[in-house]
């Protein structure tokens, strides 16, 4: 019992984990990368689709991404999402192909962007402690039902606190690999 609630204690704070993994991603740093348009959305015969759905996206250079969309009546609406979009993007295009420029960052941008994976970066620590909190609210519960002594419920949360610790740390890397990442010239 104890082992199925640190597995899903685990898996459940990994997911935590790579769910702020996947959201620095968004926060673009110098250079450019595919997945800065992943969270775009481009209207589709009247429906809203991901980006990579109706285009494929690739780096020219370093600052520069190339989105070629499937489709030759979809680039309009494929530069108008780009245009709408957080990025602060201007999309050029030339035939079917878009290109996409992405201007340097300053340093107050730079600044802001770390505020912002920062924030990202404690959500995830809170998300990480609230799955530590129900997991010993599980063990309390088992030893109200008499499933489990107390000596073991006290064992079962210095397993949990190891692995809240140790989640905690690997949000504090990711973090830190993604500032030194948007600091860098």
């Amino acid at each position: 019992m104890i082992d199925d609630i640190k597995k899903d204690a685990a898996e459940r704070m990994s997911k935590s984990a790579e769910a702020l993994r996947h959201e620095l991603a968004k926060i673009r740093t110098g250079r450019a990368h595919p997945s800065l348009l992943d969270h775009l959305r481009v209207s589709y015969y009247g429906s809203e689709v991901p980006i990579n759905q109706v285009a494929s996206i690739a780096v020219e250079d370093a600052r520069t991404l190339t989105v070629t969309p499937w489709e030759r009546n979809m680039v309009q609406a494929v530069e108008k999402a780009i245009l709408q979009s957080d990025l602060g993007v201007n999309p050029n295009s030339a035939g079917t192909v878009i290109r996409v420029p992405m201007p340097a960052l300053t340093e107050e941008r730079r600044r802001d962007l770390q505020r912002i994976a920062r924030q990202e970066a404690e959500q995830a620590r809170v998300a990480v402690r609230n799955i530590r909190r129900d997991a010993n609210h599980e063990l309390k519960e088992l030893v109200k039902e008499k499933l489990i002594s107390e000596d073991d419920e006290r064992r079962g949360q210095e397993i949990v606190q190891k692995l809240t610790d140790q989640f905690v740390k690997e949000v504090d890397q990711i973090l830190e690999e993604k500032e030194q990442d948007l600091m860098a010239i």
